[in-house]
Protein backbone atom coordinates (compact mmCIF):
# COMPACT_ATOMS: atom_id res chain seq x y z
CA UNK A 1 0.00 0.00 0.00
CA UNK A 2 1.31 3.73 -0.68
CA UNK A 3 -0.21 6.51 1.49
CA UNK A 4 0.02 10.43 0.99
CA UNK A 5 0.48 11.39 4.64
CA UNK A 6 0.40 9.51 7.94
CA UNK A 7 3.93 10.15 8.50
CA UNK A 8 4.51 7.96 5.12
CA UNK A 9 8.03 9.81 4.22
CA UNK A 10 9.65 8.90 7.49
CA UNK A 11 11.61 5.49 7.52
CA UNK A 12 12.16 3.19 10.20
CA UNK A 13 16.00 5.41 10.94
CA UNK A 14 13.76 8.37 11.26
CA UNK A 15 11.26 6.96 13.56
CA UNK A 16 14.55 5.71 16.02
CA UNK A 17 15.15 9.46 15.19
CA UNK A 18 12.29 11.01 16.57
CA UNK A 19 11.56 8.65 19.48
CA UNK A 20 15.27 8.82 20.93
CA UNK A 21 17.12 12.15 19.77
CA UNK A 22 18.14 14.43 22.70
CA UNK A 23 18.35 17.86 22.78
CA UNK A 24 20.38 20.59 24.07
CA UNK A 25 19.78 24.24 24.94
CA UNK A 26 22.80 24.40 22.14
CA UNK A 27 20.85 23.03 20.03
CA UNK A 28 18.23 25.86 20.13
CA UNK A 29 21.05 28.31 19.21
CA UNK A 30 22.64 26.27 16.65
CA UNK A 31 19.64 26.05 14.66
CA UNK A 32 19.19 29.74 15.33
CA UNK A 33 22.67 30.58 14.02
CA UNK A 34 22.27 28.48 10.70
CA UNK A 35 18.70 29.54 9.97
CA UNK A 36 20.07 33.52 10.17
CA UNK A 37 23.56 32.81 8.59
CA UNK A 38 21.53 30.73 5.54
CA UNK A 39 19.10 33.52 4.90
CA UNK A 40 21.00 36.55 5.59
CA UNK A 41 18.95 37.65 8.50
CA UNK A 42 19.35 39.90 11.49
CA UNK A 43 17.24 37.76 14.02
CA UNK A 44 15.97 34.48 14.02
CA UNK A 45 13.16 33.53 16.55
CA UNK A 46 11.83 29.42 17.25
CA UNK A 47 8.50 29.35 17.24
CA UNK A 48 5.68 26.14 18.30
CA UNK A 49 4.45 25.59 14.89
CA UNK A 50 4.27 27.53 11.57
CA UNK A 51 1.07 30.09 12.32
CA UNK A 52 3.01 31.55 15.39
CA UNK A 53 6.19 32.15 13.40
CA UNK A 54 3.48 33.78 10.49
CA UNK A 55 2.13 35.80 13.81
CA UNK A 56 5.55 36.92 14.64
CA UNK A 57 6.75 37.95 11.13
CA UNK A 58 3.78 39.71 10.61
CA UNK A 59 3.76 41.71 13.73
CA UNK A 60 7.33 42.79 13.04
CA UNK A 61 6.31 44.86 9.72
CA UNK A 62 2.94 45.42 9.87
CA UNK A 63 0.08 47.56 12.01
CA UNK A 64 -2.80 46.70 12.51
CA UNK A 65 -5.11 47.03 10.34
CA UNK A 66 -2.59 46.31 7.83
CA UNK A 67 -4.03 44.63 4.53
CA UNK A 68 -2.11 41.17 3.34
CA UNK A 69 -2.84 39.49 0.60
CA UNK A 70 -2.82 35.88 0.56
CA UNK A 71 -3.10 33.38 -1.63
CA UNK A 72 -6.46 32.29 -2.94
CA UNK A 73 -5.56 28.28 -2.29
CA UNK A 74 -4.42 28.16 1.48
CA UNK A 75 -4.29 26.39 4.60
CA UNK A 76 -6.53 27.84 7.30
CA UNK A 77 -3.38 28.27 9.50
CA UNK A 78 -1.55 30.88 7.22
CA UNK A 79 -5.54 32.62 7.83
CA UNK A 80 -5.38 32.78 11.41
CA UNK A 81 -1.62 34.15 11.60
CA UNK A 82 -3.06 37.02 9.46
CA UNK A 83 -6.30 37.89 11.79
CA UNK A 84 -3.96 37.04 15.17
CA UNK A 85 -1.16 39.77 13.84
CA UNK A 86 -4.21 42.01 13.93
CA UNK A 87 -4.69 42.37 10.37
CA UNK A 88 -6.72 41.73 7.12
CA UNK A 89 -6.06 39.29 4.92
CA UNK A 90 -6.91 39.94 1.43
CA UNK A 91 -7.68 36.63 -1.12
CA UNK A 92 -6.05 36.81 -4.54
CA UNK A 93 -6.86 34.14 -7.36
CA UNK A 94 -4.08 31.50 -8.58
CA UNK A 95 -3.08 30.23 -11.90
CA UNK A 96 -4.59 26.52 -12.55
CA UNK A 97 -1.10 25.51 -13.20
CA UNK A 98 1.01 26.73 -10.79
CA UNK A 99 -1.34 27.14 -7.67
CA UNK A 100 0.53 30.95 -7.41
CA UNK A 101 -1.06 34.41 -7.30
CA UNK A 102 -2.68 35.54 -10.99
CA UNK A 103 -3.46 39.06 -9.34
CA UNK A 104 -1.81 41.10 -7.09
CA UNK A 105 -4.85 43.14 -5.26
CA UNK A 106 -4.34 46.71 -3.42
CA UNK A 107 -2.73 46.20 -0.17
CA UNK A 108 0.19 46.58 2.18
CA UNK A 109 1.81 43.22 2.40
CA UNK A 110 2.28 39.94 0.51
CA UNK A 111 2.62 36.24 2.07
CA UNK A 112 4.54 34.32 -0.51
CA UNK A 113 3.82 30.15 -0.01
CA UNK A 114 4.81 28.86 -3.44
CA UNK A 115 2.50 26.31 -3.57
CA UNK A 116 3.47 23.19 -3.20
CA UNK A 117 6.83 23.92 -3.98
CA UNK A 118 6.02 25.56 -7.47
CA UNK A 119 7.98 28.89 -7.18
CA UNK A 120 6.47 31.63 -8.68
CA UNK A 121 8.06 34.51 -10.24
CA UNK A 122 9.29 36.84 -7.74
CA UNK A 123 10.47 39.89 -9.42
CA UNK A 124 6.96 41.40 -10.28
CA UNK A 125 5.99 40.87 -6.39
CA UNK A 126 9.63 42.68 -5.97
CA UNK A 127 8.78 45.40 -8.35
CA UNK A 128 5.19 45.92 -6.65
CA UNK A 129 6.09 48.19 -3.52
CA UNK A 130 4.75 44.87 -1.30
CA UNK A 131 6.11 43.95 1.88
CA UNK A 132 7.21 40.26 1.20
CA UNK A 133 6.76 37.36 3.92
CA UNK A 134 8.51 34.39 2.21
CA UNK A 135 6.59 31.50 3.66
CA UNK A 136 8.44 28.23 3.10
CA UNK A 137 6.24 25.48 4.55
CA UNK A 138 6.73 23.74 1.43
CA UNK A 139 8.88 25.04 -0.48
CA UNK A 140 12.31 25.22 1.82
CA UNK A 141 15.63 24.23 -0.41
CA UNK A 142 13.80 25.44 -3.87
CA UNK A 143 15.04 28.66 -5.80
CA UNK A 144 13.22 31.30 -7.98
CA UNK A 145 13.05 31.53 -11.86
CA UNK A 146 15.76 33.83 -11.36
CA UNK A 147 18.25 31.67 -9.30
CA UNK A 148 17.78 33.20 -6.11
CA UNK A 149 17.08 30.79 -2.94
CA UNK A 150 13.62 30.68 -1.46
CA UNK A 151 13.58 32.40 1.74
CA UNK A 152 15.99 35.37 0.50
CA UNK A 153 13.67 38.03 -1.06
CA UNK A 154 11.30 39.29 1.08
CA UNK A 155 11.58 41.09 4.46
CA UNK A 156 11.32 38.09 6.80
CA UNK A 157 11.01 34.42 6.10
CA UNK A 158 8.41 31.65 8.16
CA UNK A 159 9.04 28.11 8.56
CA UNK A 160 6.94 25.49 9.38
CA UNK A 161 8.56 21.76 10.49
CA UNK A 162 5.14 20.43 10.79
CA UNK A 163 3.71 17.24 9.19
CA UNK A 164 4.62 16.69 5.49
CA UNK A 165 5.83 20.02 5.22
CA UNK A 166 9.66 20.59 3.58
CA UNK A 167 10.97 20.20 6.63
CA UNK A 168 9.16 17.74 9.26
CA UNK A 169 9.58 17.44 12.97
CA UNK A 170 6.12 16.86 13.29
CA UNK A 171 5.52 20.66 14.56
CA UNK A 172 7.62 23.29 15.29
CA UNK A 173 8.34 26.65 13.62
CA UNK A 174 10.70 29.54 12.57
CA UNK A 175 10.78 32.95 11.82
CA UNK A 176 13.94 34.63 10.27
CA UNK A 177 13.68 39.00 10.43
CA UNK A 178 15.92 39.63 7.47
CA UNK A 179 15.13 43.51 7.18
CA UNK A 180 15.02 46.07 9.98
CA UNK A 181 11.32 45.65 11.73
CA UNK A 182 8.79 48.63 12.33
CA UNK A 183 8.34 46.12 15.63
CA UNK A 184 10.34 44.58 18.08
CA UNK A 185 8.77 41.14 18.88
CA UNK A 186 9.60 39.08 21.94
CA UNK A 187 11.36 35.47 21.82
CA UNK A 188 9.13 32.89 22.71
CA UNK A 189 10.28 31.67 26.54
CA UNK A 190 8.12 28.69 27.48
CA UNK A 191 9.27 25.39 26.48
CA UNK A 192 6.31 23.38 24.94
CA UNK A 193 3.65 21.53 26.61
CA UNK A 194 4.88 17.42 27.44
CA UNK A 195 1.82 16.81 25.44
CA UNK A 196 2.82 18.34 22.37
CA UNK A 197 6.58 16.86 22.97
CA UNK A 198 5.30 13.77 23.44
CA UNK A 199 2.80 13.81 20.59
CA UNK A 200 6.28 15.25 18.38
CA UNK A 201 8.08 11.99 19.49
CA UNK A 202 5.48 9.33 18.91
CA UNK A 203 3.85 10.68 15.86
CA UNK A 204 5.66 8.91 13.23
CA UNK A 205 5.50 5.64 15.48
CA UNK A 206 1.78 5.54 14.94
CA UNK A 207 1.55 6.73 11.66
CA UNK A 208 3.78 3.38 11.12
CA UNK A 209 0.99 1.40 13.18
CA UNK A 210 -1.89 3.05 11.39
CA UNK A 211 -0.25 2.23 7.78
CA UNK A 212 0.56 -1.50 9.09
CA UNK A 213 -3.05 -2.13 10.36
CA UNK A 214 -4.12 -0.84 7.24
CA UNK A 215 -3.79 -4.06 5.56
CA UNK A 216 -6.33 -5.86 8.34
CA UNK A 217 -8.86 -2.68 7.97
CA UNK A 218 -7.95 -1.68 11.53
CA UNK A 219 -5.45 1.77 10.27
CA UNK A 220 -8.41 4.04 10.45
CA UNK A 221 -9.45 2.92 13.53
CA UNK A 222 -6.86 3.27 15.46
CA UNK A 223 -5.87 6.59 13.95
CA UNK A 224 -9.18 7.66 14.87
CA UNK A 225 -9.37 6.86 18.34
CA UNK A 226 -5.84 8.64 18.81
CA UNK A 227 -7.40 11.91 17.93
CA UNK A 228 -10.00 11.70 19.69
CA UNK A 229 -7.95 10.72 23.15
CA UNK A 230 -5.28 13.24 21.86
CA UNK A 231 -2.21 11.30 21.23
CA UNK A 232 -2.26 12.06 17.85
CA UNK A 233 -3.29 15.83 16.97
CA UNK A 234 -4.79 17.16 13.54
CA UNK A 235 -1.78 19.84 11.87
CA UNK A 236 -4.78 22.60 11.25
CA UNK A 237 -5.96 21.89 15.04
CA UNK A 238 -2.30 23.00 16.54
CA UNK A 239 -3.13 25.57 18.64
CA UNK A 240 -1.12 29.25 17.64
CA UNK A 241 0.95 30.24 21.05
CA UNK A 242 3.84 33.20 20.95
CA UNK A 243 5.46 32.05 24.03
CA UNK A 244 6.20 28.80 23.52
CA UNK A 245 8.89 27.27 21.57
CA UNK A 246 9.67 23.60 19.77
CA UNK A 247 11.53 21.34 21.74
CA UNK A 248 15.02 21.02 21.83
CA UNK A 249 15.50 17.78 19.94
CA UNK A 250 13.10 19.48 17.42
CA UNK A 251 15.97 21.69 16.58
CA UNK A 252 18.09 19.26 16.43
CA UNK A 253 16.32 17.12 13.87
CA UNK A 254 15.38 20.48 11.88
CA UNK A 255 19.26 21.35 12.26
CA UNK A 256 19.86 18.15 10.65
CA UNK A 257 17.35 18.43 7.57
CA UNK A 258 18.61 21.78 6.89
CA UNK A 259 21.97 20.57 6.37
CA UNK A 260 20.65 17.90 4.30
CA UNK A 261 18.86 20.08 1.99
CA UNK A 262 20.42 20.00 -1.57
CA UNK A 263 19.88 22.26 -4.77
CA UNK A 264 17.00 23.10 -5.84
CA UNK A 265 15.15 20.32 -3.87
CA UNK A 266 11.68 18.28 -4.87
CA UNK A 267 8.35 19.74 -5.34
CA UNK A 268 6.69 19.15 -2.28
CA UNK A 269 4.07 17.02 -3.94
CA UNK A 270 2.87 16.68 -7.56
CA UNK A 271 -0.69 17.68 -8.00
CA UNK A 272 -3.26 17.35 -11.24
CA UNK A 273 -6.71 18.27 -11.59
CA UNK A 274 -9.22 15.27 -11.89
CA UNK A 275 -13.06 15.35 -12.60
CA UNK A 276 -14.94 12.95 -10.47
CA UNK A 277 -12.61 13.16 -8.14
CA UNK A 278 -14.52 11.02 -5.13
CA UNK A 279 -14.75 8.34 -8.01
CA UNK A 280 -10.70 8.72 -8.76
CA UNK A 281 -9.86 8.32 -4.97
CA UNK A 282 -11.95 5.42 -4.74
CA UNK A 283 -9.90 3.91 -7.60
CA UNK A 284 -6.63 4.64 -6.44
CA UNK A 285 -7.69 3.19 -2.45
CA UNK A 286 -8.67 -0.03 -4.63
CA UNK A 287 -5.40 -0.26 -5.85
CA UNK A 288 -3.62 0.43 -3.04
CA UNK A 289 -3.27 4.14 -2.91
CA UNK A 290 -4.38 5.99 -0.39
CA UNK A 291 -4.17 9.45 -1.30
CA UNK A 292 -7.08 11.16 0.13
CA UNK A 293 -5.83 14.01 2.81
CA UNK A 294 -5.01 15.96 -0.06
CA UNK A 295 -4.07 19.97 0.19
CA UNK A 296 -6.95 21.12 -0.04
CA UNK A 297 -10.86 20.32 -0.42
CA UNK A 298 -11.74 24.17 -0.20
CA UNK A 299 -9.86 26.86 -1.20
CA UNK A 300 -9.04 27.36 2.50
CA UNK A 301 -8.61 24.20 4.53
CA UNK A 302 -9.57 21.99 6.12
CA UNK A 303 -13.16 22.31 5.42
CA UNK A 304 -14.67 21.77 8.99
CA UNK A 305 -13.14 25.84 9.48
CA UNK A 306 -13.87 27.28 5.83
CA UNK A 307 -17.23 28.73 6.91
CA UNK A 308 -15.32 31.16 9.42
CA UNK A 309 -12.62 32.37 6.59
CA UNK A 310 -15.96 34.34 4.41
CA UNK A 311 -14.05 33.29 1.59
CA UNK A 312 -15.01 35.35 -1.59
CA UNK A 313 -15.40 31.95 -3.99
CA UNK A 314 -16.96 34.64 -7.14
CA UNK A 315 -13.14 36.88 -7.09
CA UNK A 316 -11.31 33.54 -6.66
CA UNK A 317 -12.88 31.30 -9.47
CA UNK A 318 -9.43 29.51 -9.85
CA UNK A 319 -8.84 28.57 -6.49
CA UNK A 320 -12.80 27.34 -5.80
CA UNK A 321 -12.06 25.17 -9.24
CA UNK A 322 -8.78 23.92 -8.26
CA UNK A 323 -9.81 22.65 -4.88
CA UNK A 324 -12.49 21.29 -5.99
CA UNK A 325 -10.68 18.85 -8.72
CA UNK A 326 -7.54 18.71 -6.90
CA UNK A 327 -5.15 15.37 -6.35
CA UNK A 328 -1.83 14.90 -5.28
CA UNK A 329 0.92 12.77 -5.14
CA UNK A 330 3.78 12.09 -2.73
CA UNK A 331 7.47 12.88 -3.96
CA UNK A 332 8.58 10.10 -1.41
CA UNK A 333 7.69 6.66 -4.03
CA UNK A 334 9.18 6.11 -7.48
CA UNK A 335 8.07 6.67 -10.87
CA UNK A 336 7.50 2.78 -11.02
CA UNK A 337 5.73 2.85 -7.83
CA UNK A 338 3.09 5.25 -9.07
CA UNK A 339 2.65 4.19 -12.79
CA UNK A 340 -0.12 2.56 -11.94
CA UNK A 341 -1.74 5.77 -10.11
CA UNK A 342 -0.87 7.70 -13.10
CA UNK A 343 -2.53 5.20 -15.74
CA UNK A 344 -5.59 5.66 -13.25
CA UNK A 345 -6.01 9.15 -12.85
CA UNK A 346 -5.32 9.22 -17.17
CA UNK A 347 -8.74 9.58 -18.50
CA UNK A 348 -9.56 11.73 -15.73
CA UNK A 349 -7.62 14.30 -16.19
CA UNK A 350 -9.63 18.08 -16.78
CA UNK A 351 -7.98 19.53 -19.88
CA UNK A 352 -5.43 22.52 -18.39
CA UNK A 353 -3.89 19.05 -16.36
CA UNK A 354 -3.24 17.10 -19.44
Amino acid sequence: MKFLGLAAHFSRRDRLRQLFTIGKKSDYVALEKYLTHRYSGQRTILTKNGRSALTLALQSYFEPGDKIIVNGFTCYAVYEAVKAAGLEPVFADIDKTTLNFNSLPNADGIIVQNSLGNTIDIKPIENSGLIIIEDLAHCAGRHYPDGREVGTVGAATAFSFGKDKSIDTVSGGAVVLRKNPKNYVKNPSKHPKLSDHLRARFYPTFGAMTRALAHIHLGGPLMRALVKIHFVEKSADSKLSLERKPSKFQAKLALAQFKNLRGNSKNLREFYLVNNRDEVLQKLKRAGYHFAGFWYEKPVSPERYYKKVHFPEKSCPNATFVAAHIINFPNYYTDDELKPAYEIIKPYLVEESK
